[in-house]
């Protein structure tokens, strides 16, 4: 354990589970769509389901949704400043089964109408994981630079981004595969020490059979 561990993240309360854990979600959510989003529906489950409103999960996950930190005193009000911002966000509550007690399920659309789906679990002590995107299972804990590579599931396309990233100084510290049916779409999901560079990842935005390259910053 470490101090954090101990005394949990500089937040706004009055939970870290409940609050720091959800504006994290949001956070990173918006990252992975990529772009500011314009629609928002917000299914809690679990424990979530039951205190959102309480413990004010719901404008913890929208102010994440706008970007804001945990320690951002414009928590309090971020459902009225999403409104004024143009951002419709809906809440509903759901059972998903065999998901941490502190999930939530977020349906985004950007400004350009691009949409993702993406499951998120608070952990506790402001911790989290995000456990799907778009359907597909993934473990992402936010607390590193991660590289998400959509692209057509054929040979050669992990020797291809991991040459890369070898050649411009990038170590990998986790990666994971993962795949719907044979053929089809896949992701990568490549953990790695330290940065990188934009250009690296346009690079490999490039490559055939890439659909997408997302650089997702730890928070």
């Amino acid at each position: 354990m470490d101090a954090f561990d101990i005394i949990g993240p500089v937040m706004i309360g009055p939970s870290s589970s409940h609050t720091a854990g959800a504006v994290r979600i949001g956070k990173y959510a918006r990252g992975i769509l990529g772009e500011p989003v314009r629609e928002a529906d917000i299914f809690f489950s679990g424990s979530f389901s039951k205190t959102y409103q309480g413990h004010g999960t719901d404008k913890a996950i929208v102010a994440g949704l706008m970007g804001m930190d945990t320690d951002d005193l414009r928590i309090r009000n971020s459902l009225e400043l999403a409104k004024d911002a143009g951002l419709d966000y809906r809440f509903h509550t759901i059972q998903l089964d065999d998901a941490h007690p502190n999930t939530v399920l977020l349906k985004l659309t950007g400004e350009s109408g691009k949409q993702q789906e993406i499951e998120g679990a608070s952990l506790g002590g402001g911790r989290i994981s995000i456990r799907r995107i778009n359907g597909t299972a993934v473990d992402i804990s936010g607390e590193a630079t991660c590289l998400l590579v959509y692209h057509l599931d054929t040979p050669g396309m992990i020797s291809d981004v991991t040459n890369i990233l070898a050649r411009r100084g990038v170590n990998i510290g986790k990666f994971e595969l993962r795949r719907g049916d044979k053929g089809g779409v896949a992701v990568m999901v490549i953990e790695i020490d330290g940065d990188i560079e934009d250009a690296v990842n346009e690079q490999i935005r490039r490559f055939p059979n890439v659909y997408d390259s997302i650089v997702l910053r730890a928070i």
